[in-house]
């Protein structure tokens, strides 16, 4: 630092060769060594609000000074201390009980049980209108939006957090089911008309308005398995070429192509075409046997292959429309967090809890992508100005 908060010099005030005194002798220049450190004594600072009350002299009325709109309590606590227990809390996942031991180690402030869920319910109230407005742009934008889910327990009961995000913006919500009612109340796939990534659960696929892209890292993970458990070499080949035709895809997108040519796009077609129907020939379908009941159950393989042969233009979607990513990793990334969440802390005791959860995450998380420190825009939530991304003014009006 050119200026720092302290000086210490160190004189010399000998010579080291004939032990002559140095102490009036000018230094001939300065070696410098900075230590960053905190200060002290960390503490809280205590602000006092007193509003004035004056009596009218002329009528008798009494006249009382507002306190500012954020001061509401006899005592509170500030938005700076405030945005650090979220900080700790919903960003870290430190436990309440942790995140409160934390406060009293550092600043010798106990903390009651109540305060964290408490600041916590203030930032999520804070943040709501960015999470409305995120949810809106992930409605409209020609950005393929990613789709996940994974299950939180609340009170020791299932639930699903359910994800949707782009590489700028991201939302999640906690809801009791997993399925449609789930994304129903979500309210943004059911609204969509552009590239939706996801995996290859059907409920997704019951939005047919939206332009559906399936994950082949999942893809890819049932072949391997086939292959490598079940011998069935014509899994290898499919997926050797769904790398063949990733590599053909990011080369093309090197060369400043947007399109494979159409001979290309053929080729890899017939070739699809050809090994799932070698796939159908080593497995076919189970038939219903005499007297049997009920739905035929059918292999591993048998099941895949039906979603290879039905869903070829979602599987390939990242072959047509360069925009379209090969996988649903940008999902599960979003959504891993929950899983840390639930290893560290445990479920939320409570369903406010796990709401304030959803929304803070999904602030915290596009926050992050859009490159601002999490601390900062937690306090500055906390103080009545949460962050929202620039792109969300482009927003087209219903």
């Amino acid at each position: 630092m050119e200026k720092p908060d302290h000086l210490a010099v160190h004189a010399v005030e000998r010579c080291r060769a004939c032990a002559g005194s140095l102490e009036e002798v000018a230094p001939k220049r300065f070696i410098k060594r900075q230590v960053f450190d905190l200060p002290v004594e960390l503490k809280l600072e205590v602000t006092e609000h007193q509003a004035e009350e004056k009596v009218c002299p002329e009528c008798g009325a009494e006249n009382v000074a507002e306190f500012p709109s954020s001061v509401t309590q006899p005592t509170q606590y500030g938005p700076r201390i405030g945005a650090q227990m979220v900080y700790f809390n919903q960003y870290h996942f430190i436990p309440m009980e942790r995140t409160a031991e934390i406060m009293q180690d550092l600043y010798g402030q106990p903390v009651s049980n109540g305060t964290i869920p408490a600041v916590n319910a203030r930032m999520a109230e804070q943040v709501k209108s960015v999470h409305a407005e995120i949810r809106d742009y992930l409605i409209k934008t020609e950005e393929p939006v990613h789709f996940d889910e994974t299950g939180m327990k609340i009170s020791g009961k299932l639930h699903w957090l359910h994800s949707a995000s782009t590489t700028m913006a991201t939302v999640c919500q906690i809801h009791p089911k997993r399925g449609t009612q789930a994304m129903d109340a979500m309210g943004i796939l059911p609204k969509r008309t552009g590239w939706s990534v996801h995996d290859f659960w059907k409920p997704y696929l019951k939005y047919e308005q939206a332009r559906h892209s399936l994950c082949n890292a999942h893809l890819i993970r049932e072949l391997i398995f086939l292959l490598e458990q079940h011998q069935q070499g014509w899994a290898g080949e499919l997926l050797d070429l769904l790398l063949e035709i990733k590599q053909a895809v990011e080369v093309a997108q090197q060369e400043q192509r947007s399109v494979l040519p159409i001979d290309q796009i053929a080729s890899f077609e017939v070739r699809y075409e050809h090994w799932v129907a070698q796939g159908e020939q080593a497995n076919p379908p189970n038939t219903r046997q005499a007297g049997q009941r009920g739905k035929v159950k059918q292999s591993t393989a048998t099941n895949l292959l039906d979603r290879l042969k039905n869903h070829r233009e979602k599987i390939l979607a990242f072959m047509y429309d360069f925009k379209v990513p090969f996988d649903n990793n940008l999902a599960e990334r979003d959504i891993r967090m929950a899983k840390v969440h639930q290893k560290v802390s445990g479920g939320f005791r409570s369903e406010s809890g796990a709401e304030a959860f959803g929304y803070i995450r999904s602030y915290i998380s596009t926050v992050r992508k859009n490159g601002q420190r999490v601390l900062d825009a937690l306090f500055n939530a906390l103080s009545g100005s949460p962050f929202r991304p620039a792109f969300l003014a482009a927003i087209p009006a219903e």
